[in-house]
């Protein structure tokens, strides 16, 4: 396969979403609350179609059974089959997701025939004194949780952080979190859209309704230990990927560029995305060149190994692949 791969996004309108994917992030749209813009989907009857050349108007699945390991990794191939792995996404929050947790992958295949849901989270805009729910910040037990689900104190034993731009958070199943208002954030997960929402702020759909909760399916899907920092430290280094999280999921570096970068792949037996999370890079493989702007993905197949990155000013990737 011999081709750099950019898909068109998936926008999904949310009852919490805001306008910063189109103001900010230039994904047009006539939705009025754009909350999420998925990148690169092989979810369920929402598969990414290809925007660029010859594969243009295929498919990630069509590309998957045709190319197979030549796109995912020969390991990869044989661990997943036709199904691609990974979800990616952009988000805006223009108002608190709910208080939610993922299953991991065996009560997920258990109750919903799928992947588990672990993930990670890259703030790329926070407004003033936005933050980002994760985890508890004392130890309880799933009693006391309920007590306080039922008396709608839930903030009075949960982590609650004021974030900003470039803070990252790894998000393992079980892990109560949400996205508080103002925060706009790159997300990379397993392939999954299976979520346990424990709370919604007790706000309801336009037409009067309410979004369904999943008490009792939670409870025993929550992780209940305590972390004296749920962020994620990290370094960055012009023009070298630094790692920032590595789980058997996926492995996800950050990318300062800056001028020109040869990028070699060899060692990898993976498919490659590229997220621009700030500035615009270009990609150039053999005659072929892919420009990437803030909000931008590009995916290069397990077949191409090496890539040249140029930006003429600061720029900033997440390199995400799989071990």
């Amino acid at each position: 396969m011999n081709q750099l791969l950019r898909f068109e996004p998936i926008l999904k309108d949310k009852i919490w979403g805001g306008e910063k994917l189109n103001k900010l992030l230039n994904k047009d749209s006539d939705k009025k609350n754009v909350g999420e813009s998925w990148e690169i989907s092989d979810v369920k009857n929402e598969p990414s179609i290809v925007l660029n050349g010859s594969l243009k108007g295929k498919n990630l699945k069509e590309l998957i059974s045709e190319f197979k390991g030549d796109l995912v990794g020969d390991k990869i191939y044989d661990r997943f089959g036709d199904k691609f792995p990974l979800l990616i996404k952009f988000i805006d929050a223009k108002e608190a997701l709910s208080i939610q947790l993922h299953p991991h992958d065996d009560l997920a295949k258990k109750r919903h025939n799928s992947f588990g849901k672990t993930e990670m989270w890259y703030v790329m805009q926070a407004d003033k004194k936005a933050n980002l729910i994760v985890g508890f910040k004392k130890e309880v037990t799933s009693v006391e949780y309920l007590k306080h689900l039922e008396n709608k104190s839930l903030l009075d034993i949960l982590n609650v952080d004021e974030v900003n731009k470039g803070d990252v958070y790894f998000i393992p199943t079980g892990r109560v979190h949400a996205i508080g208002a103002g925060v706009m954030l790159a997300e990379i997960q397993q392939t999954s859209d299976i979520t346990y929402r424990i709370y919604d702020w007790d706000r309801s759909n336009p037409d009067g309704t309410f979004r369904d909760l999943h008490t009792e399916e939670a409870l025993d899907a929550i992780d209940y230990s305590i972390k004296d920092s749920y962020q994620t430290t990290y370094s960055k280094k012009e023009n070298i990927a630094s790692q920032i999280v590595s789980c058997p999921y996926f492995t996800t570096n950050v990318l300062a560029v800056l001028g020109d970068v040869e990028v070699n792949h060899n060692e990898k037996d993976s498919f490659v995305i590229y997220m621009c999370v700030d500035g615009e890079v270009s990609f150039q493989y053999e005659k072929q060149i892919e420009v990437l702007k803030t909000g931008e993905t590009i995916l290069i197949p397990a077949s191409i190994k090496n890539v040249k990155i140029s930006s003429i000013i600061k720029s900033e990737l997440l390199e995400v692949y799989i071990k």
